[in-house]
């Protein structure tokens, strides 16, 4: 398949190639300029008259889609182009109409297409039609710049924040606050995440990939700050299986091979990965630790406060209990094998006044026993017997702390040194090889952070996938725009009490 790809593509390419070089040649430049990528369009530019900065937005997703057709429009305007048949050739067949182009004599470079002189002199007229498609491109344009750099939309996906955050919750996330990331696969189709709407395609092309860069922001993130962030485990997808995660279903008992045998298995680069949010509970440099269900943050207890739900079984000294009384006040309820003992999803602050009543006999909270393994949880380590309620203590890793390389650390820090500070890493006997040298220790090159969900019993967060790099850092949730109830109907579905409403 790829060799007949290469043998109807080649041709294609050079056509191309040598339109653009005879085109340069009669624009004034020397046609070996033709031949390198994005440098080409910056002569283009030039011949045209765009200011130079305009290359930079070659390198924004979304914006460089209307850029790489501007440019080319404006280049070809230059040799007398003007009507929209011929800017629809060099689009969709420039290597046919380049090299007609670059070998008629009567084609000759009449000057800078942007220029006021250039417009003067050769005076065309837009169509209606032309007129509503560049006002389309420009608020494309316009819209894909503050969606990178400036605010972004987010939809809650799931209950793994409830009860701060709601599914059919609608956020603004800021790019502003921890500084806007440049984007690290620059060309990409606009407003399109990974994967395409309909034809369920790519959205991007990663044979360009710029190294991770962030503007200056307005703060640091901070403990209990709410983020967004890609997935840290998202760099290998199970298409089918979108919503699961590669890794856990290894750790579940499902082998490499047999997922590789069934399945279309995809790599993501860091900007593509499916976007999550979680609070942050501990920041670089912070050591965590889990008690009995309680964060436990450089040794001091770190409690939800008002939010952050936790399972109970609450038995009742009568069978005649009005539930929805309970649901009102904010609880998840369920039944269970006996009829006076429920199973209450909730918070503290909910359980303190579910005490209160006399028709309460005992509630329990529901927590994992501090000896009991979970293979799921990281690092995944049988040698410690870590769970959903109890871990650690740990030190999550910043920006030039040192960490020795033996086996106490390597089962905690293996993944963070190898894949996402992209180092050689393996093991020689009892040594370890860093790039191929033997080394005893390491010094990390970025900051990192722990999320976890403020629903406790119900989220995937850094408990099964671990530490979350700085360069995954996507921004700050900042308050909501909409929410949605899926059980409701016509106008209940809209939760008036929550627009507008910040994030805490």
């Amino acid at each position: 398949m790829e060799l007949y790809a290469y043998i109807i593509l080649s041709p294609i390419i050079i056509l191309y190639q040598i339109g653009l070089w005879k085109l340069f040649q009669k624009a004034g430049y020397a046609g070996w300029k033709s031949l390198i990528p994005f440098y080409n369009y910056y002569i283009m530019m030039e011949a045209s008259g765009r200011p130079a900065w305009w290359v930079f937005l070659l390198f924004i997703p979304g914006v460089n889609f209307f850029i790489f057709i501007g440019v080319t429009i404006d280049f070809v305007k230059s040799f007398g182009k003007f009507k929209f048949i011929d800017h629809a050739a060099a689009i969709i067949l420039s290597f046919y109409v380049f090299p007609k182009w670059g070998f008629d004599k009567s084609v000759q470079y009449l000057g800078e297409s942007a220029s006021p002189e250039f417009k003067e002199k050769y005076k065309f007229k837009k169509s209606k039609t032309r007129e509503w498609a560049d006002a389309i491109v420009f608020a494309v344009v316009a819209a894909t710049v503050i969606r990178v750099f400036f605010i972004e939309a987010y939809t809650i996906p799931s209950g793994s924040m409830e009860r701060s955050l709601l599914v059919g919750d609608f956020l603004f996330v800021s790019k502003v606050n921890y500084g806007a990331r440049v984007p690290m696969t620059p060309i990409a189709f606009p407003f399109a995440h990974h994967t395409m709407p309909l034809t369920g395609t790519k959205a991007y092309w990663d044979g360009v990939q710029w190294k991770y860069r962030r503007l200056p922001g307005l703060q640091d993130i901070k403990r209990n700050d709410v983020v967004v962030f890609n997935f840290p485990e998202g760099d290998t997808v199970v298409l089918e299986r979108q919503d699961d995660n590669y890794y856990q279903m290894q750790l579940r008992g499902e082998s490499r091979e047999s997922i590789w045998s069934q399945f279309s298995v995809v790599s993501r680069p860091v900007d593509k990965r499916e976007n999550f949010i979680k609070r942050c509970i501990a920041i670089a440099g912070d050591t965590i630790a889990m008690r009995n269900g309680l964060a436990v943050v450089n040794g001091t207890p770190s409690p939800l406060v008002g939010t952050g739900g936790f399972g109970y079984t609450v038995e009742f000294n009568t069978s005649e209990v009005n539930l929805k009384l309970f649901e009102d006040m904010g609880f998840k309820v369920g039944p269970t094998a006996l009829p006076t003992v429920f199973r209450f999803e909730g918070t503290p602050d909910l359980i303190k006044e579910l005490k209160k009543s006399p028709y309460v006999k005992s509630v329990t909270e529901e927590l994992t026993p501090s000896d009991e393994y979970d293979p799921l949880i990281f690092p995944h380590d049988k040698n410690r017997k870590w769970n959903l309620d109890n871990y650690g203590p740990f030190v999550v890793p910043k920006k030039g702390w040192t960490v020795k390389l033996d086996s106490l650390n390597m089962p905690l820090y293996e993944r963070a040194i190898r894949i996402y500070e992209g180092n050689k890493l393996e093991r020689v006997g009892n040594d370890w090889m860093l790039n191929g040298q033997k080394a005893t220790t390491y010094t990390f090159k970025m900051n990192y952070y722990w999320m976890m969900g403020d629903n406790r019993h119900a989220s995937a967060d850094s408990r099964y996938w671990g530490f979350v790099p700085e360069d995954h850092i996507v921004g700050k949730a900042l308050f909501i725009w909409l929410s949605l109830d899926g059980e409701g109907s016509f106008l209940n579905k809209i939760r008036w009490s929550r627009i507008f409403k910040g994030i805490h």
